[in-house]
């Protein structure tokens, strides 16, 4: 009897190895990837997802499924089509002309995520909209902040940028944040693109772009040149005061307390543009982070020509191009404008052939990679200094 019962045993235990083999797997278990990750776009625009899709190609995976729309009274809404539990998810977001609803798509698909049991969720926001605002102005607000807080909220737990428009923006987060430069694909382009380059000198638009035009002469050994004067408005130029105390109606002093005479503080003015460094007969190239409404650099453009300047080029990481900004640059005396794809601009540039493109999701791809697989970031900011 032992024998027999230890033999149906065996055979049971055999039976039900069997038997488990060929129970199908959950269906979210095989939607898994096996590398651990997923990549997501949480934007709901075709054009906004050319970078995802270059990113995913680099990695070699498939873009994460899921649907972005807008309800007909313009809610947005998210669905995601697979299964995130405790996987690290990336979002790539890149902002079109509708910030706002870029913002909602990217804080709705973030906190859809969550609500799946994702481990980690990552954004990759390479231009991080409202970047601008990011300092008191009278009775403003500085709204960056409260974008920041409004993405912990959400359930981000870390963010890939590019090339923030001011780099102490970082402490706004309670999560990390890397910012990555743009700046080692512009100087490629310079050097390759260029013809004649070592003939040209790096400008400064004006003394708050001075330092970032300065890395760039300095990795291409070439001059630098500032402009300053009246055409230029510089942020820090723009009222910081509260205009406190407010006016007081008549009959009421409008001095604050009796016997207190504080100094007044004088007002600026600027003196007429000028150009600091020899632009004669040099190939003029005008740095910036950030180009939006082309106003200023046209304006540096024709100012440039006259100094005597026979080439202009711009180059920025974040082509926003708005409003008149390709039929600006095409009528000016700007030869050519180099933006990076951290934000869309097809359009743009079939309207405006100056308008020229630098593909940099190669570093965004690599900082996903390193990330998820828990590796130093240092080689991603190798010669990278606090000024760049």
């Amino acid at each position: 009897m032992s024998i027999n019962s230890s033999v149906n045993s065996d055979f049971m235990v055999i039976i039900m190895k069997l038997f488990l083999l060929k129970i199908p797997r959950n269906h979210s278990t095989m939607n898994i990837s096996k590398s651990g990750y997923r990549v997501f776009s949480a934007n709901s625009t075709t054009a906004c997802t050319e970078l995802a899709k270059k990113i995913t190609e680099r990695l070699g995976v498939d873009l994460g499924k899921s649907v972005v729309y807008q309800e007909s009274n313009r809610e947005t809404r998210v669905d995601v089509k697979e299964s995130v539990r405790g996987q690290d998810i990336f979002i790539i977001q890149t902002i079109p002309r509708d910030v706002n609803t870029a913002i909602m798509e990217l804080l709705v698909m973030a906190y859809a995520l969550k609500t799946n049991c994702a481990k980690n969720i990552i954004g990759v926001i390479p231009y991080f909209p409202y970047s601008k605002q990011c300092k008191m102005r009278k009775r403003g607000s500085i709204v960056c902040k409260l974008l920041a807080s409004m993405l912990a909220k959400a359930g981000l737990t870390h963010i890939i940028t590019m090339d923030l428009h001011q780099k102490e923006i970082q402490g706004f987060f309670s999560f990390p944040v890397d910012n990555l430069r743009a700046s080692p694909f512009l100087l490629q382009y310079i050097q390759e693109e260029i013809p004649d380059y070592r003939n040209a000198i790096i400008v400064a638009k004006s003394p708050s772009a001075a330092k970032r035009a300065q890395s760039y002469a300095e990795r291409l050994r070439l001059g630098l040149a500032v402009m300053h004067g009246e055409a230029q408005c510089s942020e820090s130029d723009m009222a910081d005061g509260r205009h406190s105390p407010p006016p007081m109606s008549s009959g009421r002093t409008t001095s604050g307390h009796p016997g207190l005479e504080l100094p007044l503080m004088m007002a600026k003015e600027k003196p007429p543009i000028t150009v600091v460094g020899d632009v004669g007969g040099r190939i003029a190239i005008i740095v910036d982070d950030i180009i939006d409404d082309v106003e200023d650099f046209v304006a540096a453009a024709e100012i440039l020509k006259e100094r005597g300047a026979y080439k202009i080029y711009i180059m920025a990481t974040h082509g926003l191009l708005s409003a008149e900004a390709p039929r600006l640059i095409e009528e000016s005396a700007i030869d050519e404008v180099v933006v990076t794809n951290t934000v869309p601009h097809e359009v743009q540039k079939l309207q405006c052939p100056k308008i020229k493109t630098v593909d940099v999701s190669m570093i965004l791809a690599e900082a996903i990679r390193r990330i998820h697989n828990g590796e130093s970031m240092a080689y991603l900011f190798r010669n990278i200094t606090v000024d760049d």
